[in-house]
């Protein structure tokens, strides 16, 4: 036990990698202000303060991390508001040919090299298949289309 009372640093940075490992596989980004907590706790013990003071700074750096910090970094890495234009998202605004008349309930339409289930937008006349339609949401499984009107002088 004396190794212990003469090596607080090594305890801390201890519980420091313990901490560390827990938030790789949460990665909830707790378990890391905690390991920052325990890292000055570490550093407290080795200018030689007493370990009710280690324990009260690693405290007060741990919550202080959770509290200014760790909103920052949930922020930089969850950012959900933005559409990086991948996966079905990405189709909308494309064109579309129809194989299968299309409807406002039913039809076919080769997209993106695959073939999808379509449905027309409200208010858009019926499409038979070889003309051209755009994409205007996806909904599941199912492309939301209206028909393209080209301009004939070009």
């Amino acid at each position: 036990m004396d190794w212990l009372t003469d090596n607080w640093w090594l305890f801390w940075l201890g519980v420091a990698l313990v901490l560390g490992a827990i938030e790789v596989a949460t990665v909830d980004f707790v378990f890391l202000m905690f390991a920052g907590g325990a890292v000055a706790g570490a550093v407290a013990a080795g200018v030689g303060a007493p370990v009710p003071l280690q324990v009260v700074i690693a405290v007060a750096v741990a919550l202080l991390l959770l509290v200014v910090v760790r909103p920052m970094i949930k922020r930089q890495f969850t950012d959900g508001e933005v559409d990086h234009h991948i996966g079905p998202s990405g189709l909308v605004g494309r064109e579309a040919r129809v194989l299968q008349a299309v409807t406002d309930t039913d039809g076919r339409v080769k997209l993106a090299g695959e073939t999808w289930s379509a449905r027309l937008a409200e208010g858009t006349t019926p499409v038979g298949p070889g003309e051209e339609v755009r994409v205007i949401a996806i909904h599941g499984a199912t492309a939301v289309v209206e028909p393209v009107h080209h301009d004939p002088s070009t």
